[in-house]
């Protein structure tokens, strides 16, 4: 079950959440300690923001003795890439019907 593109905007809206996401879809599954020491942000405020990227479903934690690890579950950007798609059609439709409209103005 997909979360609803409202909660996938909201969750990568945030530049540190977004960051936290794209580090974790290029560099793979990593602990929080591993996010934390390049990013400049405390150990408590990663974890607040895998928390929101858990919520959304944008990231997954698999625990292993005292350490989680974390990574990207890329198939949850699905309800956001349909939303796109919708109005990628919806706009390309309009500027057509725009395009129309001005070679008529024309003649």
């Amino acid at each position: 079950m997909h979360a609803e593109p409202t909660v996938v905007l909201k969750a990568l809206a945030d530049p540190t959440r977004r960051a936290i996401f794209e580090r974790l879809s290029r560099d793979g599954e990593l602990t929080v300690h591993a996010l934390t020491d390049p990013s400049g942000v405390s150990q408590p405020a990663i974890s607040k923001h895998l928390g929101a990227l858990k919520l959304a479903g944008l990231v997954r934690g698999r625990r292993d003795g005292r350490e989680t690890y974390y990574s990207a579950v890329p198939d949850a950007l699905a309800p956001l890439m349909d939303w796109i798609s919708f109005y990628s059609t919806f706009w390309n439709k309009q500027f057509d019907r725009l395009e129309t409209l001005l070679k008529r103005m024309d003649q």
